[in-house]
């Protein structure tokens, strides 16, 4: 049994018999399947990281366009005007229709 193992050994090629190799293909195994900061989890880590970049992006160009709405609302009739539009408010004696537009 023993020599069966070995002529099976002595059959595989050079590189593979070779410590560094098999140093190397282990810590490659080690570092990508059971290491604390395994590259499977730095790969999750990296594909949120760039999600949470373009969610900042979007929140920082929304908060921009909501100050300038803001800036605008603060001059004169643009207050009721938005109020109007954006809640439907109205004067006591009018009546209020709102029309949506099929694609």
């Amino acid at each position: 049994m023993i020599e069966q193992i070995k002529k099976k050994i002595d059959s595989l090629p050079g590189y593979v018999k070779n410590k560094y190799f098999v140093t190397s293909v282990i810590f490659v195994f080690w570092v990508t399947f059971f290491d604390q900061n395994k590259l499977i989890d730095r790969y999750r880590n990296l594909r949120e990281l760039n999600q949470l970049q373009k969610d900042k992006e979007y929140y920082i160009n929304r908060i921009e366009e909501e100050n300038r709405k803001l800036n605008e609302l603060g001059k004169g009739k643009n207050l009721e005007k938005f109020a109007r539009e954006q809640y439907l408010m109205k004067k006591p004696n009018e009546d209020i229709f709102v029309i949506f537009e099929e694609d």
